[in-house]
């Protein structure tokens, strides 16, 4: 089960991003991962997170105001520190964008009080992430098998309008990888067609599979230079942006409702 979000109040924009440290990472390894000594370390990478994850959050909907769309998002971070969520082994940590409070009221009207209480679990809805493992960077749009909604909804489009949007919007992407759960296959965007959406398709099965579009950068011990870069932060935020009309496309909404709509 994934870690739920932090109950804690999440600190304030922060004026600038900061930078990754070894530290971060290092305290994330599995030697350190269940060690409380490093939560105060591993909260600091987790701040970091949060920031990236507010930078980003207000930069989209300054996008979708702009287009003139309803859109609520809300932005959390995952634990820190050792938990019974996390088997009490802290190897990743998170910063996620998702269906904010009005969305999940929204949908909740559809589907009936005791469905809509699964929606109060972040991984239950498609989100949008940033994450540090001991050896890497990730930025990914995600969708839980849990999810069932917005996988519905996914699969629902595809039906309707056929898979040409859909290809078009992770060929958009290159570098990313279309994902089905923890399979080792995976698709790789920039270069998919028909075929290999159709072969994709075949297998996925909505409220079963989860399903990812990520993109990972290597930081291995002793080789993190290239993560560790002050531009970085701002990066994922600009990489978290380009994943947002996909996010848009996929998540039930106002705008894409192919749950509900006749």
């Amino acid at each position: 089960m994934p870690e739920p979000s932090s109950t804690e109040r999440e600190p304030p924009p922060l004026a600038g991003l900061a930078p990754f440290e070894e530290g971060d990472f290092h305290a994330l390894s599995e030697g350190l991962a269940r060690d409380p000594q490093y939560n105060d370390r591993r909260l600091q990478a987790r701040r970091k997170l949060g920031a990236i994850g507010k930078q980003a959050l207000q930069e989209l909907l300054g996008d979708v105001k702009r287009e003139g769309v309803e859109l609520d998002l809300a932005q959390r971070t995952s634990l820190h520190a050792p938990h019974a969520f996390n088997r009490m082994r802290v190897r990743r940590i998170w910063a996620y964008v998702c269906r904010g409070k009005k969305e999940k009221t929204r949908l909740a009207r559809e589907i009936g009080p005791e469905l809509a209480k699964d929606l109060d679990a972040a991984y239950r809805n498609a989100y949008l992430c940033v994450a540090l493992e001991t050896d890497a960077i990730e930025v990914s749009l995600r969708i839980h098998p849990e999810a069932w909604y917005d996988a519905q909804n996914l699969a629902n489009r595809l039906k309707r309008e056929g898979t040409e949007g859909w290809i078009k919007l992770l060929n958009a992407l290159p570098g990313y990888r279309l994902r089905l759960d923890d399979w080792k296959g995976e698709w790789p965007c920039g270069k998919l067609d028909r075929d290999r959406i159709a072969e994709y398709l075949r297998f996925w099965k909505p409220g079963e599979m989860g399903m990812g579009v990520e993109r990972r950068w290597p930081a291995p011990a002793g080789q993190r230079g290239a993560v560790l870069g002050a531009d970085v932060p701002q990066l994922l935020v600009a990489e978290l942006r380009r994943l947002a009309p996909l996010y848009r496309f996929t998540a039930w909404s106002k705008e894409s409702d192919f749950l509900f709509s006749k």
